[in-house]
């Protein structure tokens, strides 16, 4: 418990999504779906010389699931509500509602 809530983390570089969790939290975030889960800015992403722009949604979820570092973070769950890759600010925004 942590200020009342109940708080579960998941360290997802030592416990990787399988490919059906991970296809279940994009489900969950509807539109843009893949876009919005896909760290196009990561660092990882661009030492491997690949321009997100030209990999299509298949790529991407393959590319999650071999480097974890492409999935953006945090995710966080508030009851029904998943966030992606949101900033403190508008987690705590998410918990006054």
């Amino acid at each position: 418990m942590q200020n009342g809530l109940s708080v579960s983390e998941r360290d997802y570089f030592k416990e990787p999504f399988t490919e059906g969790e991970l296809r279940q939290l994009i489900a969950e975030v509807g539109e843009p779906g893949v876009s919005a889960m896909f760290a196009s800015r990561s660092p990882s992403l661009k030492k491997m010389g690949l321009d997100p722009a030209e990999l299509s949604d298949e790529r991407k979820v393959s590319l999650m699931l071999e480097e974890p570092r492409l999935v953006r973070r945090p995710i966080v769950r508030l009851d029904d509500r998943l966030i992606i890759g949101a900033s403190v600010k508008v987690i705590t925004q998410a918990l006054e509602d």
